[in-house]
């Protein structure tokens, strides 16, 4: 088992939204200039309120990918009866820039857990070509997988989750 799927198993994310993939790009995502994003670690739901730099490494310029964030724990993690919620899609972004450089399918929505952990799932898939992928119908009940599979992305090639939960007074001091 690679060293990058092993905190995708074991949060659920390979299994629960994608299959098993061979990871051969690296995405860094960072919230507010300096909050990077780590497998399973746990961002305050005050942190990721504004859309956060994406960068997309991969071989040339020439090679389209496509950014999907979304939620397999919507409504709440007992209860995700909304699986999967989506936060985000960014397509037609070149390789070895970031996300800014993209066509933004759907808007960022700022993720706001109310009750239990839930994963928030950055993943990258490799475009056939440019402006090949179409916008969902909607935000709730949508499938990574069937979305992949109808607009001919294929597996991911890169994918990345945190996690985060309601923020009490308490938790902010």
């Amino acid at each position: 088992m690679s060293r990058m799927l092993e905190p995708l198993m074991v949060g659920r994310v390979i299994g629960e939204v994608v299959d098993i993939f061979t990871p051969n790009v690296i995405i860094n995502v960072t919230y507010n200039s300096n909050k990077q994003v780590c497998n399973s670690h746990e961002l305050m739901p005050s942190v990721i309120t504004s859309k956060p730099r994406v960068e997309i490494g991969g071989n040339d310029m020439r090679t389209s990918y496509t950014l999907i964030m979304t939620d397999p724990d919507a409504p709440s993690p007992s209860d995700p009866y909304l699986r999967e919620h989506l936060h985000w899609i960014v397509t037609d972004i070149p390789g070895t820039t970031d996300a800014t450089f993209g066509k933004e399918l759907v808007s960022y929505e700022t993720p706001k857990p109310v009750v239990g952990i839930h994963r928030y799932v950055f993943l990258v898939f490799k475009q056939k070509g440019r402006e090949t992928v179409k916008a969902p119908a909607s935000r709730d009940h949508f499938d990574t997988r069937r979305f992949a599979a109808e607009n001919g992305l294929g597996s991911p090639v890169a994918a990345l989750y945190f996690n985060a939960q309601r923020e009490t007074a308490a938790r902010r001091r």
